[in-house]
């Protein structure tokens, strides 16, 4: 099973904790300006996934996988980053890390 996590620089990151394995990180370029990092990640078991606010005081949320979007394959991941990603005639790129 794979998740989709996301990393928005000033508001929150989600780390990669035991039970996540990173597959393939991209960021997301809004008109030129990177907004957002994504991450997709395989997931062994249901775990929960941390999630931590960048200002203080840095609240720490252990979210149950059980909540996220769980995709079957790595491709069935990448097109739903995709869709949440692009729209219309946006200038919005996906850059791989």
């Amino acid at each position: 099973m794979y998740v989709v996590l996301t990393n928005k620089p000033g508001e929150f990151r989600t780390e990669i904790t035991a039970g996540l394995k990173a597959i393939e990180s991209y960021d997301y370029i809004f008109y030129g300006r990177k907004r957002a990092s994504f991450t997709i990640a395989e997931l062994a078991d249901p775990i929960k996934i941390r999630i931590v606010e960048d200002e203080p005081p840095q609240i720490v949320n252990d979210v149950p996988s059980k909540l996220f979007e769980k995709f079957d394959t790595l491709d069935e991941a990448r097109a739903e980053l995709n869709t949440l990603t692009h729209y219309g005639t946006m200038d919005i790129e996906l850059k791989k890390v």
